[in-house]
């Protein structure tokens, strides 16, 4: 695959997947106001690589942001091919085996598993070509964006950051932003549901300091590894590994005892000590599209950090859907969907999650249906799946109503079978796990879910319900959402992003779903957070150095300008 974010580079502009920027540019907001408006564009537009940071370090952004671009770092041509790649391998290894021969054919497929496996080398890494300890460590040499507004600071937004787990001795390696604090100091952004948190726990009861190394950039396929939902325990490199036909050569760091990537483009070692006291942390424009509030963190001390002498710093930017995560989240699609119909539901189809629905506010899953309950099977069963317990809405279709279809048309099919939903019957309502990063919840990380089953009914669920002529479903929204001409995703986006399903959803004595879709900061105690919208003075500045930037044309549209009117005050409670 690739050696280095510099090779990786080379093969988006090879492809035409690449601009580049060689005016100087503000990590300050100005990245990201140029970030947003190419990641808006049909299909996901271009990577973007800004050479002149002022930093000495070229920034790239938007590189995993299309299908293509997801496509090259996970090196296929189609994402499918990846899914059915873990399709063979587990119709391979469930196999009967009735006889001595059909377990020796299974030799090849062990030597290829083993050829996955992570490996350490003893000799230093390309990672390791320029080093600086003690005082010389320092963050603020870094070009490290601030992306919005009203974020507490700079974030580092793409780190692989590397814990064990001080029992067993396993590796995590997870994508949780970073804040600088100060020149060696940043906050760790551990939800209390991830292995990371886990992992801080364990340390904190043993009285230890946890040793914790941040890696930036090397093949890309690392970066999408640290994002993808693997059950905890299992290594983000063997995955890694599998992707890139090839193992991960890790090289030990210089001030613990971790390993990372011999060829990264960054690392910035050092630890975290649970006996010193959580830090505050935040705002920060999330993917949600809304400001995440802060809270209380651990704060990360820095003692070392090394690059390669041809370094590339890698960034994202998330905020209002569309953006770079939703090509990430497709990708998570394509690969998990054969562990799910293996391990947890064997009657799943497909899952589509839209980019409005920001990744665990909603999905839509296909089953084959061949019993009563089926679908209502099903929810339970994703709900209590790892990553997926986190969705909030899920719709449920038949197979036989998508023959044909896939992602977005699944849109047209939901339409159609809203024709014969009946809540009273169809909707399923629960309580559950939620993503911390859902505002609408009653409590933090805790609320309601709503499953609607849309497919076709059997005799003992009362057949089909008839065909009416209008939707029964209603959403009330504020009159400023309706005053800003939002469209059809942007809508959809709000009403998953500011619904919960058990306090904001009720089904009418009319028959009638009614969704509450209004801003409620009365509702959440913690405080109801903005939309993520650039400041005009930004858009405004950009528009003016269009022309500085080689871009051509007149200044692409500044997506923010559509939803600035959704934008109520730059505090926590509106």
């Amino acid at each position: 695959m690739y050696r280095n974010l510099a090779e990786y580079v080379a093969a988006l502009e090879k492809a035409g997947e690449l601009i580049r920027i060689a005016a100087p540019v503000d990590p300050e907001l100005e990245i990201a106001e140029l970030t947003d408006r190419q990641a808006k564009q049909p299909g996901g537009g271009k990577a973007l690589l800004f050479e002149n940071t002022g930093t000495g370090f070229p920034v790239l952004t938007n590189m995993l942001g299309s299908r293509r671009r997801i496509c090259m770092a996970l090196g296929v041509d189609r994402l499918e091919q990846i899914g059915e790649r873990i399709e063979s391998l587990f119709t391979d290894a469930v196999r009967p085996k009735a006889g001595l021969m059909d377990k020796l054919r299974m030799l090849p497929l062990l030597k290829e598993v083993g050829e996955w496996m992570p490996r350490s080398i003893s000799k230093r890494g390309e990672c390791q070509q320029v080093i600086h300890k003690g005082d010389a460590a320092d963050l603020s040499k870094l070009p490290v964006l601030k992306c919005w507004p009203y974020d507490g600071g700079r974030f580092v937004t793409l780190p692989l950051v590397h814990t064990v787990d001080p029992q067993t001795g396993g590796r995590n390696v997870g994508m949780y932003r970073m804040q600088i604090f100060d020149k060696q100091t940043t906050g760790m952004h551990w939800h209390k549901h991830k292995t990371g948190e886990r992992h801080y726990q364990e340390y904190q009861r043993r009285g230890e300091r946890m040793p914790v190394a941040v890696c930036l950039g090397g093949d890309p396929a690392y970066t999408y590894c640290a994002t993808a939902p693997l059950p905890d325990g299992l290594d983000e490199y063997m995955l890694a590994g599998f992707l890139r036909r090839k193992p991960v050569e890790l090289v030990k760091c210089l001030t613990n005892d971790l390993r990372v990537p011999g060829d990264c483009d960054f690392v910035i070692e050092g630890y975290v000590d649970p006996a010193e006291p959580k830090v505050m942390e935040g705002d920060f424009g999330d993917h949600t599209g809304f400001y995440s509030l802060k809270d209380l963190y651990p704060r990360f001390h820095v003692t070392c950090i090394t690059h390669r002498r041809d370094a590339v710093w890698p960034a994202t930017l998330v905020g209002i859907p569309p953006m770079e995560d939703a090509y990430i989240q497709l990708a998570t699609e394509r690969i998990f969907l054969a562990p799910i119909r293996y391990t947890i539901a064997p009657e799943v189809v497909d899952l589509w999650m839209p980019p409005a629905g920001v990744a665990h506010n909603i999905a839509v899953c296909v089953i084959e249906k061949s019993y009563a309950g089926q679908a209502l099977k099903v929810a339970h069963a994703l709900w209590g799946a790892g990553q997926m317990s986190f969705n909030k809405f899920l719709i449920v279709l038949s197979a036989e109503d998508t023959e044909g279809v896939s992602g977005e048309g699944y849109t047209e099919v939901i339409r159609e079978r809203l024709h014969r939903f009946d809540p009273a019957q169809d909707a399923l309502f629960s309580r559950g796990v939620l993503d911390v990063l859902d505002h609408s919840a009653p409590q933090m990380g805790f609320g309601g879910k709503l499953c609607l089953d849309l497919t076709r009914k059997t005799a003992e669920e009362g057949d089909e319900a008839p065909y009416r002529e209008s939707v029964p479903v209603e959403v009330v929204w504020d009159n400023f959402v309706k005053a800003a001409g939002l469209d059809f995703n942007d809508l959809v986006w709000l009403a998953a992003g500011n619904a919960d399903p058990v306090r904001d959803v009720s089904v009418s004595a009319e028959g009638v779903l009614r969704l509450d879709a209004r801003f409620k900061p009365e509702q959440v105690e913690r405080g109801w957070p903005n939309v993520v919208t650039m400041s005009a003075e930004v858009i405004e500045r950009v528009d003016a150095r269009w022309a500085e930037y080689g871009l051509g044309g007149d200044p692409l549209p500044s997506p923010s300008r559509k939803y600035l009117p959704l934008m109520r005050s730059h505090t926590a409670k509106l």
